[in-house]
């Protein structure tokens, strides 16, 4: 029953250390605001994946193919507009302070478009989550309670870190931000390409 636990926190910090959209918008956050303000977007995933995993369980194995492509496009474009606002922010004089609020809801929309999550789902994480839930809803607690634990734990690490890096001076943290604006771009420009080709 424990390797349920252990293997959702195996997973979870998989997800949280590799590098994606959702990762590269939270440090860009972290950088902007300082880690008191970006720390709540790093429990996105806590509000996003909800409905992702019950789709991906219940219907996205039976869906069109074009549902996921149609995602990927719709998360590129969002991804863009992100990395077009952390350009925008970047280049203020004085940047306007962006409420705990209005960052927590980009995040959770940042990762529902992300193909991540319902890649994850759809392929690693969904399976096990059945077959634990056909064991008993405590396997399959035990498996959610080691993912995001640990998930969410390495993403307020790495918040932390980056917005600790941002007292190395303000040319450091301006190349950093141009960094994961540019990471953000370049997720989005990839989404979308796959989404058009796929």
């Amino acid at each position: 029953m424990w390797l349920l636990s252990l293997q959702g926190a195996a997973l979870g910090f998989s997800a949280a250390a590799s590098p994606g959209p959702f990762q590269a918008y939270l440090l860009s956050q972290a950088l902007q605001l300082g880690w008191r303000r970006a720390w709540p977007a790093a429990f996105a995933p806590l509000l996003s994946d909800g409905p992702i995993i019950a789709l991906v369980v219940l219907l996205l194995t039976q869906a069109p193919a074009g549902l996921l492509r149609g995602l990927q496009v719709a998360g590129g474009v969002f991804l863009l507009y992100l990395a077009w606002g952390a350009v925008r922010r970047l280049r203020a004089v004085t940047p306007a302070p962006a409420s705990t609020q209005h960052g927590l809801l980009k995040a959770v929309v940042a990762n529902l478009l992300s193909p991540g999550p319902w890649i994850f789902w759809g392929a690693v994480g969904g399976p096990i989550l059945a077959r634990a839930w056909a064991q008993s809803p405590a396997h399959s607690a035990l498996f959610l309670i080691g993912f995001y634990g640990v998930m969410v734990g390495v993403l307020l690490a790495l918040i932390g870190l980056f917005a600790a890096s941002a007292r190395l001076g303000p040319a450091f943290t301006r190349a950093l931000g141009m960094v994961s604006a540019l990471a953000l771009a370049g997720f989005g420009l990839y989404q979308i390409v796959a989404g058009l080709s796929g």
